[in-house]
């Protein structure tokens, strides 16, 4: 056995060059069938942890996947909004522990602008409950101040102490800049691979004075309050987007949910965060099922390529197989001997894509981080290595019919020139 193993391996370093642009295909295939799995992987996990320890989303009443979108992913409009006294009502449930209140329409330079409360910066966890971090400053205090997700702050250069200003609406039209009332960068937060790297966090009396001299989405003419009286009116919120609740006791969910969603006052919706995420994830399924193939079909490509090569060698090596059998070798040791040179071929070139999978990981986890991706793993999955046991199961059955037309060829077969 271990010499037709050091056969093997003379056999194919004689045959290097042929041999390697087919390990080279097995690699780049195995390489895309890798990534595809741990990226999806990663972006599932990272998808499912955008927020962590929220027992109810709540908004208007509307579909589970489009309050989640808007109100977590900042994605799409809200159908309707949630009057402050009705929030004031359901936060002040006895079961409830805290609520966080979210208020969204306006932007800055196609970042989305999230109207809330200090108590975000408490109370929001992403990932296994991870709480959110400051990279630099502090929380919003003044009335103008404001707190950038780590994108933000690092595409468009910003440190604190800087002003923006803020847009109406996406900002896509001209003239619907609120800029008589600048923002004052207080904090950075550090990065989350979630989409509050990708928001502009204000207060909700802030959003109430940046709309004071404004109605119907639209300045009005002739009408301009200035930043210094502002805080001469009333600057309760009147409605809010959406808001955040976490319980007392987690057995409550339920009750509350269904509470929530009988409310009397407005048409209210809880969600589980969870639940609705996992309705989100497999809307966008399709998506992950054509990655997959693509990838199984580049791997199909190669493992062709590595079967039309052992074909092609055949009749190369018809003298070779011929001299091996006049030596003592019977037709099952030439076919283990081909058996097993595309088992070290589709062996060597999956585990050179897992190690560039993972050297790629290192190399790109900055550029990944934009994409909620802070979390790609470096080691293999149960996923991945369930793949790579399919790479090497497929290596050796298209190594079968190579192996199945040298084992049937006669001794005189190789010895007999053809003219």
């Amino acid at each position: 056995m271990r010499s037709l193993l050091q056969l093997a391996l003379a056999s194919a370093w004689n045959r290097r060059l042929s041999l390697g642009l087919t390990l080279f295909a097995v690699l780049m295939a195995s390489t895309l069938l890798l990534s595809v799995e741990r990226v999806r992987q990663a972006a599932r996990d990272g998808f499912a942890q955008s927020v962590s320890a929220t027992d109810l989303v709540v908004g208007a009443r509307t579909s589970p996947v489009q309050l989640v979108l808007y109100s977590i992913f900042h994605l799409g409009e809200a159908t309707n909004t949630v009057s402050w006294q009705s929030y004031q009502s359901i936060a002040a449930n006895p079961a409830v522990a805290w609520s966080v209140p979210l208020a969204l329409g306006d932007s800055h330079r196609g970042y989305a602008v999230l109207g809330t409360t200090a108590d975000y910066f408490t109370h929001y966890r992403y990932a296994d409950k991870r709480p959110l971090q400051f990279a630099e400053g502090r929380p919003f205090a003044g009335l103008f101040d404001t707190v950038l997700g780590a994108e933000v702050a690092g595409r468009l250069g910003y440190r604190p102490g800087q002003q923006i200003t803020l847009s109406h609406g996406d900002g896509g039209l001209a003239g619907l800049e609120h800029e008589d009332k600048p923002f004052t960068v207080v904090g950075i937060l550090a990065p989350t691979g979630t989409p509050v790297d990708r928001t502009v966090h204000v207060s909700l009396p802030a959003l109430e004075a940046i709309h004071l001299d404004w109605v119907g989405g639209a300045p009005i003419p002739g009408m301009s309050i200035a930043p210094e009286v502002v805080g001469k009116f009333d600057l309760a919120p009147k409605t809010i987007t959406a808001f955040l609740i976490g319980l007392h006791q987690r057995a409550e969910v339920f009750r509350i949910q269904r509470k929530i969603n009988e409310f009397a006052d407005e048409p209210l919706l809880a969600v589980l965060p969870g639940v609705a995420l996992d309705q989100l994830w497999q809307t966008v399924g399709v998506v992950e099922q054509a990655l997959q193939a693509v990838s199984w079909l580049v791997l199909a490509v190669g493992l062709a390529g590595l079967m039309a090569v052992m074909l092609a060698g055949l009749n190369e090596r018809r003298r070779e197989m011929a001299i091996l059998r006049s030596v003592g070798a019977g037709p099952r040791h030439i076919l283990f001997l081909l058996v097993v040179e595309s088992f070290l071929v589709s062996l060597f070139g999956a585990l050179a894509g897992l190690a560039l999978v993972s050297l790629l990981a290192v190399t790109l986890a900055g550029r990944l981080a934009a994409f909620g991706l802070a979390v790609l793993p470096l080691a293999p999955g149960a996923g991945e290595m369930q793949l790579l046991a399919a790479v090497l199961v497929c290596g050796l059955l298209v190594s079968l019919l190579p192996a199945w037309r040298a084992y049937r060829l006669s001794l005189a077969d190789g010895l007999i020139p053809r003219l």
